[in-house]
């Protein structure tokens, strides 16, 4: 018997979901990672450290994304507006001879001061007024755990990063196959004046085929992670 799909419904002003950034460049990728929505369910079941067992149990399971983007008076898809770039200084300004400011100052891996300062300086970048349909696969057990998470999270919800909050509710369902999830999303799309851009499909069929470091093995202080193939399609 083939198993259940939970739907969640991602929409905010900004969003912004990491793939391959290092610390001094953020970048996000177009649409949910399967890290970020893991990541997203544990911060509703308030599930901290490595998690490895209960990741694992996720690994192989099929995850589905639309996109959706606002429409204008005629219903088609507005341009996509391009990414947002965000300056930040981590470091600056603080008084290294407050014992609790110092503390807040960036250092060598050995806590020594770094040299020309501790002022490090970060880009992050995010989404603009994106909406992502994602039916993620399960069993009925397990979804209906996470869906009273997500109704009553432990922490706060949000979408790639803490600043990004998300304007609707996230649980949209359980249904008995991708295709009944997905259908309910384009109807909530419908009402909200949104229509489809692009389908991600696990696994590689006809269209632009990614390869992904987003399948999360462990998280905590030593993230592990391995590779998924997935297929972008773009929708006429």
């Amino acid at each position: 018997m083939s198993e259940s799909y939970l739907l969640l419904w991602l929409e905010a002003p900004l969003q912004s979901w990491g793939y391959d950034s290092k610390f001094g460049r953020r970048d996000s990728l177009d649409f949910p990672t399967k890290s970020g929505v893991l990541g997203l369910l544990c911060c509703a079941r308030g599930a901290a450290g490595e998690q490895a067992e209960w990741l694992q149990c996720w690994t192989d399971r099929d995850m589905q994304v639309e996109a959706y983007a606002p429409t204008d008076q005629h219903g088609k898809a507005m341009p996509r507006l391009p990414l947002i770039r965000d300056f930040h200084m981590v470091g600056s300004g603080y008084d290294d001879q407050d014992p609790w400011e110092n503390l807040l100052i960036p250092k060598t891996s050995d806590g020594k001061k770094a040299v020309g300062g501790g002022t490090k300086m970060t880009y992050r970048y995010y989404l603009q007024d994106m909406a992502f349909a994602v039916a993620i696969q399960g069993s009925e057990s397990e979804l209906q755990a996470i869906a009273e998470a997500l109704q009553n999270p432990v922490w706060d919800l949000y979408l790639g990063r803490k600043n990004c909050a998300p304007t609707e509710f996230i649980f949209q369902g359980i249904y008995s196959d991708a295709q009944q999830a997905l259908e309910k999303a384009r109807q909530l799309a419908e009402e909200k004046r949104r229509c489809p851009v692009f389908r991600v499909l696990q696994g590689e069929h006809e269209g632009e085929v990614l390869t992904l470091n987003d399948v999360p093995l462990q998280f905590g202080e030593h993230k592990l992670y391995c590779d998924r193939r997935v297929t972008v399609l773009r929708v006429e």
